[in-house]
């Protein structure tokens, strides 16, 4: 067993080491190549030619295609178990399959690692409190960005500051069309459907805005058995409407589209983005509609999406070094929004 590996305080950066050199992966490659506070030092793949630097196959929905990279810099590993050896490094950065999490995470933190780990953290609600109890509190972090994406993070810091008081409704929607590229989807021994690998962003950040419901009421289309697209009332007990809608549509036309409307009790937001087939998209820019009239279009940046991961990847680096974990990244936080995405099947 490799030798516990902690953040020095005497060390600025986080060393970090990625397993999955997948779509999530190459997107993670790209934020340490940005980030000011960690670094990656390692990777680990079955694959050969990955090993060799060739993640030219990799595609995503967003962001560029993979590229050729340069190893020479990097520790590189043919499995997990030889990169966790390497007792340099602080973090084990897990962007593996879900079905996959449970062990990766064992075994990192039976080697004295932290973990960040891509979500959702498991498959069930019961194996993901499992997971985030192991090791010390925060030795388990899970990478839910939607609240490090500018859109999303400002309903995150304002319902933390309170600058438009508490929110008191809100509406969220997120859908895809047919992920034919992914074909266990709807497996939930694998990948869980589109609850667990979709919706789960929303019922994280409903959780983080309005604290856990007492119940949810929903009803499903749904495939194999599983739920495939669905609306979703969750009850709480000062009688707060929040609702959420999305899942998958039978057509290809139009790839990916969330979007929200959270009122506070001084202010409305409203944000939507829409991507269609023939490469034209759609957007409702976030705008706070004031309860005085004012209509306020905040900047939100460069729109990179890089980097909120980058954001995510330093609040990772943060929560080591200073002890405390990001409330964001909680493994608790992420098990309950599993634990809700289990009660709308």
């Amino acid at each position: 067993m490799a030798q516990k590996s902690t953040l020095k305080r005497t060390r600025e950066r986080m060393r970090a080491g990625i397993v999955g050199v997948g779509f999530m992966g190459w997107i993670h490659y790209l934020a340490y190549q940005q980030s000011d506070q960690a670094d990656l030092v390692a990777f680990c793949s079955r694959n050969e030619a990955k090993r060799n630097g060739d993640w030219t196959g990799i595609k995503g929905n967003f962001g560029p295609a993979g590229e050729q990279i340069d190893v020479s810099d990097l520790g590189v590993y043919d499995s997990l178990d030889a990169m966790l050896a390497d007792d340099s490094i602080d973090l084990i950065d897990i962007c593996l399959p879900p079905s996959l999490h449970a062990d990766a995470i064992e075994k990192s933190i039976a080697a004295g690692k932290k973990v960040l780990c891509e979500k959702p953290l498991a498959l069930t609600a019961a194996d993901a409190r499992r997971l985030a109890q192991l090791g010390s509190p925060g030795d388990v972090m899970v990478a839910h960005v939607l609240p490090f994406m500018p859109e999303f993070g400002l309903l995150v810091d304002a319902a933390r500051d309170g600058r438009f008081g508490k929110p008191i409704a809100g509406r969220f929607k997120r859908t895809i069309s047919p992920p034919d590229w992914i074909p266990d989807f709807y497996d939930p021994t694998s990948v869980g459907g589109p609850l667990i690998d979709l919706h789960v962003h929303d019922a994280h950040l409903i959780r983080v805005l309005f604290g856990m419901p007492e119940s949810v009421e929903s009803s499903c289309i749904r495939k194999d058995g599983v739920p495939k697209f669905y609306e979703t009332l969750f009850r709480y007990a000062d009688g707060r409407p929040v609702t959420a809608g999305g899942g998958v549509i039978d057509s290809p036309a139009r790839g990916f589209t969330h979007g929200y409307e959270v009122s506070f009790e001084k202010a409305t937001i409203q944000y939507e983005f829409a991507a269609y087939a023939d490469e034209i998209t759609a957007t409702i820019p976030l705008v706070i509609l004031h309860q005085d009239g004012r209509v306020e279009r905040p900047d939100l940046g460069d729109g990179d999406p890089i980097t909120s991961f980058v954001k995510e990847l330093d609040a990772a680096a943060e929560s080591i070094r200073s002890g405390e974990v990001s409330p964001l990244l909680d493994g608790n936080l992420a098990a309950d929004a599993i634990q809700i995405c289990q009660w709308q099947s």
